[in-house]
C-alpha cells in the first residue's frame, strides 16, 4: 500500500514544464512532480512506496534480486505518472543502499534498459546538502540550525545558517541497516535498543568530532521517521502532510513515544495510529536513531518537515533548467 499524496493540476500554457525527481531510497521509492516558481516548490504528484531496498545489503554486499523487483514495479508506475503530467527535466537520484551494494551499478543499469531512466548515484555529501536545501528553502531560518535526515542506509547531519552551510556529514546508520543489525527479537529486547544506541551515538560522535558551523539553536526533521512520529502525536487517519509540516515534538514526547513503539510487537505496531503499517517494522530503530542525533547535538526538541532531499533535488533541477 503507497503513502500517496496527489493533487494533479492543469498548466497554464505560458508555465514550464513541471520538474520530477524519483528518489531510489534504502528504505522508500518516493516521487515528486512539481512546479518550481520564485524558489518555492508547488507539489502536483507526490508518492512513497516502501520498498526497503537495503534489505540484506549489510550481510550479503548486494541489492536482493527481489529487492530489485519491487523497486522496479514502482519506478515504472512513477515513470508513467511523469510521462502523464508530461514532467521534464527528470532526475533519478540513488542513495546508500545503491552505493554501499556490489551489483549497485548493475542495478543502476537496470533502469535504463526497463525505464530508459539516466539514474545517478549520490554521494554522502550531495544526498546532505540537498536535504538541507529542501527543508531550509521555504523556512530561511537567520540562525543556526541542524537538519536531520534519516533514510534506510544512512542518517545525513547538516549545520547551517540560511541558504550557507557549516557543516555536514553522512553516517552509515539507518533505519533497515540498524533494524537488520540489532533487533532480532519481537518487540525488540531492551539489551538489543540499549547497543543499538550505543552504536549511533557511537558513529555519529566520531562524525561530529570536527564539526564547524556553530551550536544548533533549532533542529528541522525529515523523512519518515519524524514524520512518522508526528502523524502518531496527531493521531492522524488518515496522513494529512498540511498538518504534519511544521509540528513540533519535544525530546520527551519522542522517548515516551519510542517507550511505546518499541514494547508493541510487529503485529500491533501496524494499527498505531498515524503509523503507515510498512513502516512499522522500521520505525523502532528510526526513533532511536532521532533520539541519539538529538543527543548529541544537544536539542531538545524538532520542527517535523515535509520539505527534503526531494525538494531539494527538484530546486537543483529548476536552477539548471534556467541557466541553460
Amino acid at each position: 500500500m503507497p503513502e500517496s499524496r496527489a493533487e494533479k493540476t492543469m498548466l497554464p500554457g505560458d508555465r514550464p514544464a513541471p520538474v520530477a525527481v524519483i528518489d531510489i531510497g534504502s528504505n522508500s521509492t518516493r516521487l515528486l512532480v512539481a512546479e518550481v516558481r520564485d524558489g518555492r516548490v508547488h507539489e502536483l504528484d507526490r508518492r512513497t512506496h516502501v520498498t526497503r531496498l537495503a534489505r540484506g545489503v549489510d550481510l550479503s554486499g548486494g541489492l536482493a534480486s527481489e529487492a530489485i523487483e519491487s523497486v522496479c514495479e514502482v519506478v515504472g508506475e512513477y515513470v508513467a505518472a511523469c510521462e502523464e503530467l508530461e514532467a521534464g527535466p527528470m532526475d533519478a537520484i540513488a542513495t546508500s543502499a545503491v552505493r554501499d551494494a556490489s551489483n549497485g551499478d548493475a542495478f543502476i543499469a537496470e533502469l535504463r534498459e526497463r525505464f530508459a531512466l539516466e539514474a545517478r548515484i549520490l554521494g554522502g555529501e550531495e544526498e546532505a546538502l540537498l536535504s538541507y536545501r529542501g527543508a531550509t528553502a521555504e523556512a530561511d531560518p537567520p540562525w543556526p540550525v541542524a537538519v536531520i535526515d534519516i533514510g534506510g542506509g544512512s542518517t545525513e547531519l547538516v549545520l547551517g545558517s540560511g541558504s550557507e552551510v557549516g557543516f555536514h556529514t553522512s553516517i552509515q546508520a539507518g533505519v533497515v541497516r540498524q533494524s537488520e543489525r540489532h533487533l532480532a527479537t519481537d518487540p525488540p529486547a531492551a539489551a538489543d535498543l540499549e547497543e543499538l544506541a550505543g552504536d549511533v551515538r557511537g558513529l555519529m560522535l566520531e562524525a561530529l568530532t570536527d564539526r564547524s558551523g556553530g551550536e544548533a539553536m533549532a533542529a528541522i526533521a525529515v523523512a519518515g521517521t519524524p514524520t512518522s512520529l508526528a502523524a502518531i502525536d496527531l493521531a492522524l487517519d488518515p496522513y494529512d502532510p498540511q498538518r504534519v509540516q511544521g509540528h513540533r515534538l519535544s525530546l520527551p514526547t519522542i522517548q515516551h513515544q519510542l517507550s511505546e513503539l518499541a514494547s508493541l510487537p510487529l503485529a500491533e505496531r501496524r494499527h498505531v495510529t498515524g503509523l503507515h503499517p510498512d513502516r512499522a517494522v522500521t520505525i523502532v530503530a528510526g526513533v532511536v536513531i532521532l533520539v541519539e542525533a538529538m543527543r548529541v547535538l544537544g536539542l531538545d526538541r524538532i520542527t517535523v518537515s515535509e520539505r527534503d532531499l526531494l525538494h531539494g533535488a527538484a530546486l537543483e533541477l529548476a536552477q539548471a533548467r534556467n541557466h541553460n
